[in-house]
């Protein structure tokens, strides 16, 4: 709950739509003209909640951390009383959620923790040793945020855990949104462009005649070959990466042209009253968006106590031989293969994209022509070998559009019934405010 990280548990963006609201002793409350520093406090208990008990020094550091926020931000903050009542909300609530947690053996590693710092740290573009002298630069303990991320990431686990039931999705709905003003705008296609300006003067013609020749002169290099960036940068030009956007939100002059580029194409100067522009399509996404895919079947041999690395690589390579001599490979792996979620099928993994499979199968599948069977190999999950049944370009523009409006519809659901079971989860607790 700093500048080095966002507060991931969502609560304090419900707090204000819990409606009860609870009153803190009158020994804990600040007068708004109070400031932290003239605040006196004992370190006694605030709340008594179920199995647990919420301490008067977790309530004064969460109010520290929550001034010092809404001072940085600049904003106007609540009254302190709004203030209190919420944190004291979120308090009780988060209270609830890691004693559920740890009721449901939900355990945070000492590893996935240490992740999950080193993404915060990566975020900040810090290592984590930097990252651990900036906190404490700052006044904060690297030991305490570490456990303030694990209680985090203990709610996160037992909100998903709670409320993902809870959302349900149809196909219509998914429709219905795709149809919608608003999934057309979220789902419409992005494309990343670079542009450089020549600038002039209209009331100079020398300098508007100069610029255009500069400009022809740049674009046919580039269109001989020459790197787009190196071209402006011989010319003492720097081009700017627009990054990725929509069509309404580049430039009308630049939307026009984006539509007729292909990737890595530059288009023809283009003149305004600002001077003369150079555009490159450096890549779009979202609209024709075509992928590899791969269909294969195989067979899994595991090895065991008594099937040892050699015997299992003898047991899979038998089996090949059997099918080189003519044998259904279909049928090999229904009678023999591991896998029981393809075995059924006769090994059949249905058709699928770069980077669905483990690394060792994914090479393996590459280099083996179709109708072939490829040599023993291993994976992380025992020993394989695999039949190639066919390859295609597969336009997924639809799929991803469908994609990415179930995600949206499902933030949206969880959010809503994330409210509720909070509440239903503070109703049925037993708090006790001393």
């Amino acid at each position: 709950m700093n500048k080095y990280f966002p507060v991931r548990s969502t609560l304090g963006k419900q707090c204000r739509q819990w409606g009860a609201r609870l009153l803190l002793p009158a020994a804990l409350l600040l007068t708004p003209s109070l400031g932290i520093a003239e605040t006196q406090i004992f370190d006694g208990i605030v709340a008594i909640v179920d199995d647990d008990v919420v301490l008067a020094s977790q309530f004064q550091n969460r109010l520290q951390q929550v001034e010092a926020n809404i001072k940085k931000s600049g904003k106007q903050a609540p009254p302190m009383d709004t203030i209190q009542r919420e944190i004291l909300d979120q308090l009780i609530l988060e209270s609830i959620q890691i004693q559920m947690s740890y009721r449901a053996g939900v355990r945070i590693s000492d590893e996935q923790l240490n992740q999950s710092m080193q993404r915060i740290a990566s975020q900040n573009r810090m290592s984590l040793l930097d990252f651990k002298a900036a906190l404490e630069a700052d006044g904060l303990s690297y030991a305490a945020t570490r456990e303030q991320i694990r209680r985090e990431m203990l709610i996160q686990r037992v909100q998903q855990g709670n409320v993902n039931q809870r959302v349900q999705i149809t196909d219509q709905e998914i429709k219905n949104f795709l149809d919608s003003e608003e999934g057309q705008n979220l789902t419409a296609a992005e494309y990343r462009v670079l542009h450089t300006l020549i600038a002039v003067s209209n009331s100079d013609a020398a300098a508007e005649l100069k610029a255009n020749r500069d400009a022809e002169r740049i674009y046919k290099a580039i269109s001989n070959g020459t790197d787009y960036t190196k071209a402006m940068t011989a010319e003492d030009l720097k081009p700017s990466d627009l990054g990725w956007r929509k069509l309404d939100d580049l430039p009308s002059l630049l939307a026009g042209v984006v539509l007729t580029l292909n990737e890595g194409d530059t288009a023809k100067p283009l003149q305004s009253g600002s001077g003369f522009h150079l555009i490159k399509l450096l890549d779009k996404r979202g609209d024709g968006e075509v992928i590899p895919q791969t269909r294969a079947r195989h067979i899994l041999l595991k090895t065991s106590a008594i099937r040892d690395e050699n015997a299992t690589e003898a047991a899979v390579n038998a089996l090949r031989e059997r099918s080189l001599a003519g044998e259904d490979f279909a049928e090999l792996a229904r009678q023999y293969s591991e896998d029981i979620g393809s075995a059924v099928e006769g090994g059949d993994l249905d058709w699928t994209s770069p980077g669905q499979l483990v690394p060792a199968f994914q090479q393996a599948m590459d280099s083996t022509d179709i109708n072939a069977v490829s040599p023993a190999f291993r994976s992380q999950y025992g020993w394989h070998i695999l039949q190639v049944q066919g390859r295609r370009d597969k336009d997924i523009t639809e799929d991803l559009r469908k994609n990415i409006a179930r995600n949206f519809i499902h933030k949206r659901k969880f959010n809503d019934e994330l409210s509720v079971w909070l509440q239903k989860i503070r109703d049925e607790a037993y708090v006790d405010i001393k």
